[in-house]
């Protein structure tokens, strides 16, 4: 027998640690070998690790949630005979491994240098909690009853217990005796008092894996990035007309949401507005403006939010965005999606679907400069001249688009500007189809 110590490996993404998300084997198991035996969480992506081995589990790095370095003692196995040279040099050139530096974005525009400064108090302030919302009062007990000794039939103690109901609060009959019709009356006088006002037992719950980077993400943007929102409304009335034309004649291709329409429609808008589609280096103090758009596009999974990345999005047309849409969509709700398919964006579109909203406050996914969030469809009158010159009330499709930037690196007059121009060519959609 032989003991074959399997380390942490550097799955090449520049990082120090992973975090264990899901042990799939634990001490005692037999693994066998290429057989997963653990999922590891890195900052982009959860990776499953193979055994290169058969053997028994001795020893384990931790439980979940728990962080691993690269080159650290990730499993004991338990091997029979010689664990081949191979298997063992690769384990210890892991051992040895350092971590990668962090890659930095290739300028393809250009490079920006910063002065940064001190964050002022006013956007400490924005990290800050909302203020809570205000509890309601507790409701105080009714006053006990001047009976000492409560008297009640054993079948009316019975159900006060399962209501939760404490006998001595209710009012007995003249003859000092508690009945059925008395418990009847407390409680419809009580709304709300009894089983269904008892207070349900705490849980505690571990943040662990996409839960807690969701978390780690969030709370860096909010602590780093100087945010502000700019929300403006568009009328969509006739690109929605344009996508049930295109929809209707279709045939193999995919059904178009207005999600395709949009984001070529932003790519169309954003080569007169460099700041938009840039990341900023907090630490270097540069900002780089990138000539290819990587859009990242935030999903919702059963595992928390994911931002998979469409690649060199300005590229391709309506039906090429749409399959990569469903694509990158699907791969992140079944966890399959690649490391390199959640990095590298330049520009994030994130939208609740079907839920909507009338507006919102995206929080920027750093270190980009600047996030879009399209909103509910909503039809209401307003008024329209017509091409005769006249105002008249018609129904319209309406929608807010709201957008988050890093006020570091965009200017109030910038992202207004950009949505006012991404307006114009919505609202003229023949216009998103033109080269």
């Amino acid at each position: 027998m032989a003991k074959f110590t399997f380390n942490m490996p550097d799955i090449g993404e520049g990082i120090a640690e992973a975090e264990i998300v899901q042990w799939h084997k634990q001490v005692g198991d037999t693994v066998n070998e290429d057989e997963e035996f653990v999922d590891m969480m890195t900052d982009k992506a959860t990776v499953p690790m193979e055994s290169p081995v058969t053997g028994k589990i001795l020893e384990i790095a931790g439980g979940e949630g728990d962080m691993v370095s690269i080159g650290s003692m990730l499993v004991v196995i338990e091997v029979e005979g010689e664990v081949p040279d191979d298997v063992a040099e690769e384990s210890q050139a892991d051992a040895e491994a350092a971590p990668a530096p962090a890659p930095k974005a290739e300028p393809v525009e250009e490079r920006i240098e910063v002065e940064t400064s001190d964050a002022s108090d006013a956007n400490d302030a924005l990290a800050a909690d909302p203020d809570p919302a205000p509890q309601p009062e507790p409701r105080p007990a009714p006053e006990p009853s001047a009976q000492t000794k409560v008297l009640a039939t054993p079948a009316v103690r019975k159900r006060a217990k399962e209501l939760g109901v404490d006998l001595a609060q209710v009012k007995p009959a003249e003859d000092g005796r508690i009945r059925h019709g008395d418990l009847d009356q407390f409680l419809s006088y009580n709304a709300g008092y009894g089983a269904a006002a008892q207070p349900r037992a705490d849980e505690e719950k571990k943040v662990i894996g996409m839960r807690r980077r969701i978390a780690e993400n969030m709370a860096a943007s909010k602590r780093n990035i100087p945010h502000f929102s700019y929300v403006e409304e568009v009328d969509v009335t006739d690109l929605e007309v344009l996508r049930a034309q295109l929809n209707s004649n279709r045939g193999e291709k995919p059904k178009l949401t207005i999600l395709p329409l949009l984001i070529t429609a932003i790519c169309k808008t954003l080569p007169d507005f460099p700041m938009i589609n840039a990341r900023y280096d907090d630490e270097a103090g540069i900002v780089t403006r990138h000539g290819s758009v990587n859009m990242g596009m935030a999903a919702q999974t059963d595992a928390g939010l994911m931002v998979p990345v469409i690649r060199n999005a300005q590229a391709q047309n309506l039906w090429q965005l749409a399959n990569e849409i469903a694509r990158l969509a699907e791969a992140a709700r079944t966890g399959t999606a690649k490391s390199e398919e959640m990095q590298g964006g330049t520009l994030t579109v994130t939208s609740l679907g079907p839920l909507g909203g009338v507006a919102t406050t995206p929080v920027i996914n750093r270190p980009e400069v600047a996030i879009i969030g399209p909103n509910r469809i909503i039809e209401r009158p307003m008024y329209v001249t017509g091409a005769d010159g006249v105002e008249r009330i018609e129904k319209r499709k309406l929608m807010n688009i709201s957008i988050s930037c890093d006020h570091r690196v965009v200017d109030g007059w910038d992202a207004a500007s950009f949505v006012q121009a991404l307006k114009r060519l919505l609202e003229t959609p023949a216009l998103i189809l033109v080269d």
